[in-house]
């Protein structure tokens, strides 16, 4: 960070001459270099104590095979390491620890564990350590120690064993990210600021203390093996909630009919649950919802209509609906990317489907339905579709009539009417 200097002197002249011109920017010069190189490289250097924790924590792996903390040495400043930011205004401490790996590349990982010399960075606030891989043990309890500390995201790594009761004496705590780990048990009832703890092994119900979730936008819980219902308190989110995921647990019971009061939700996903009986009529409320996934449970019909005016992305698939049409809010959709409507008792006929725009198309998947007709107008007429499912239907068309786009990675139109032999487009994908 840059640290402030004396203000440079005033030097006021008059020109009259090239000379004099030229004079006062030589010394213009020299102003500048006194005031801002060496003594700004002196306010660069970092606490002794906070240098001294980062090193530890440095010493802590046993692999570093990307060179993540390649930067970070003894004979330099630490607030000029990689992933570390401080603040001059507090005497360059240490104020904000990132470190991030890549998922796509298979080397980009550190091995080892959390250091608790951490707990010297007193000033610190947000710490990520994201996708790191293989940073292994249990979630540091010498967390509660950094007084500053508001934001913890460890996403994407090895931790595992229970979330400690402890954690939910973080008072100033607002944020905490833990999915992609391997944490077990059941979510502390002391936590009241987790918002992320998707993909772990965690059991038992969800705990109802969603009360104390005053500004809560986003609630992930999916990829766990949580049970039971959606508890009541959950209703308490309904002026801030945006985002809420459910997926990949085990919950049963009816789908509350409060989630219809979630007027600003853009996001539900309450995907490969247990959940049985009707969509709750108070849907029709949902009027921002951009993302629905509902598919893998055990919904009936009726299904309501939703008022919405933009739906990007939804999955009905693999429940007990008889839609037999596509849904026309589904249909008007100006912006609508992913269609999966995968066993929902769809009985059109493909080629009298009509929807708005086709231009934003990734995915659609209209899977063992009862399909008639063919995808010639959906496939010659979508430009960046990436995969097209129609399985199981009774689509009878003839296989060279079709224009595939340039950016189809998967076609599966098995068991149906297919004539002529499979074009070199299709067997090349």
């Amino acid at each position: 960070m840059l640290a402030s200097s004396s203000p440079m002197p005033l030097l006021v002249h008059s020109f009259y001459t090239t000379k004099s011109f030229a004079v006062f920017l030589f010394f213009l010069l020299l102003t500048l270099i006194a005031t801002f190189s060496f003594p700004v490289e002196a306010a660069f250097r970092c606490h002794p104590d906070d240098q001294a924790s980062l090193l530890a924590f440095k010493f802590g792996f046993t692999s570093d095979s990307s060179g993540i903390l390649h930067t970070w040495n003894s004979s330099t400043d630490c607030c000029t390491w990689n992933g570390v930011s401080c603040r001059a205004d507090i005497n360059n401490r240490v104020t904000f620890f990132y470190l991030y790996g890549q998922p796509d590349h298979p080397r980009s990982f550190l091995s080892g564990t959390i250091s608790p010399s951490l707990t010297k960075l007193q000033y610190l606030e947000p710490i990520h350590l994201i996708n790191l891989r293989n940073l292994t043990g249990p979630l540091p309890d010498f967390f509660l120690r950094l007084p500053r500390l508001a934001y913890v995201y460890l996403t994407g790594n090895r931790l595992s064993g229970p979330i400690p009761e402890s954690i939910g004496n973080m008072t100033q705590l607002r944020a905490l990210g833990l999915q992609g780990n391997r944490f077990t048990g059941q979510i502390p009832s002391s936590i009241e600021k987790l918002t992320h703890l998707d993909h772990n092994r965690l059991t038992g119900t969800i705990p109802d203390f969603f009360t104390a979730f005053t500004n809560l936008v986003i609630l992930d819980l999916s990829g766990n093996k949580l049970t039971g219902n959606i508890p009541s308190s959950v209703s308490t989110l309904f002026p801030t909630l945006r985002y809420l995921a459910l997926g990949h647990n085990h919950l049963t019971r009816k789908i509350p009919d409060f989630l219809g009061k979630f007027r600003i939700l853009d996001t539900l996903d309450l995907s490969w649950n247990n959940f049985s009986g009707t969509v709750p009529k108070t849907f029709v409320n949902l009027t921002k919802i951009f993302n629905l996934d509902l598919s893998h449970n055990h919904l009936v019909d009726p299904f309501p209509t939703l008022y919405v005016k933009g739906i990007e992305s939804i999955d009905l698939s693999y429940n007990q609906f008889h839609l037999v049409n596509i849904p026309p809010w589904i249909t008007s959709s100006p912006t609508i990317y992913s269609l999966k409507l995968a066993k929902c008792g769809l009985k059109l006929k493909l080629d009298d489907w009509k929807p708005s725009e086709t231009y934003f198309y990734d995915y659609i998947d209209f899977s063992d339905n009862e399909i008639t007709g063919s995808p010639f107008n959906i496939l010659n007429n979508t430009d960046y579709l990436v995969g097209f499912y129609a399985l199981g239907d009774k689509l009878q068309f003839d296989l060279g009539t079709l224009r595939l786009p340039k950016t189809l990675q998967f076609l599966d139109l098995s068991r149906n009417l297919v004539k002529e032999k499979v074009p070199g487009a299709v067997s090349g994908l």
